[in-house]
């Protein structure tokens, strides 16, 4: 297993991104609503097995100290492995890296073990943030990262 970085035009990251908004509206009953748009500012780590992107996710800064989790998607052949826990902690090291002192993201009510997985990882619920707010189905975490020597 590799996790590397790719840019937002990369085919195998659309294609995981595709399946994530599809499964997304698929578990929320349609309720969502919303519709990806990349985000040019926004930095893919996929997590690559013989030589196939298996997994996605994206860190986008929301100002100097806050970096958020954007697009977290495994395919479902590669779950219960460990991948999601692993590219979390991937992205949290390019968080660190950027600078950011805190990691947060959004979720939905309806991906219990999303929840499950943030919450292992030390990541605290907080009050809906930004774009999330008035979603009744938002999920807001966060996570604070450590302080560079």
């Amino acid at each position: 297993m590799l996790i590397e970085s790719r840019p937002v035009t990369d085919p195998e990251i659309a294609a995981l991104v595709v399946a994530q908004q599809r499964e997304l509206r698929e578990a929320d009953g349609g309720l969502d609503g919303q519709v990806f748009m990349p985000h040019d500012d926004v930095r893919y780590l996929a997590v690559v097995v013989n030589g196939r992107a298996v997994a996605c996710g994206g860190l986008q800064a929301l100002d100097a100290e806050t970096g958020e989790v954007k697009r977290m998607y495994v395919r479902p052949a590669y779950r219960g492995r460990g991948i999601a826990r692993q590219l979390l902690a991937a992205l949290e090291e390019c968080a660190f890296r950027q600078g950011h002192s805190v990691v947060c993201l959004e979720t939905g009510t309806y991906l219990p073990a999303a929840i499950a997985l943030y919450t292992s990882g030390g990541y605290q619920q907080v009050p809906v943030y930004g774009e999330y707010v008035g979603n009744p189905y938002s999920v807001c975490s966060a996570k604070g990262l450590p302080v560079a020597a």
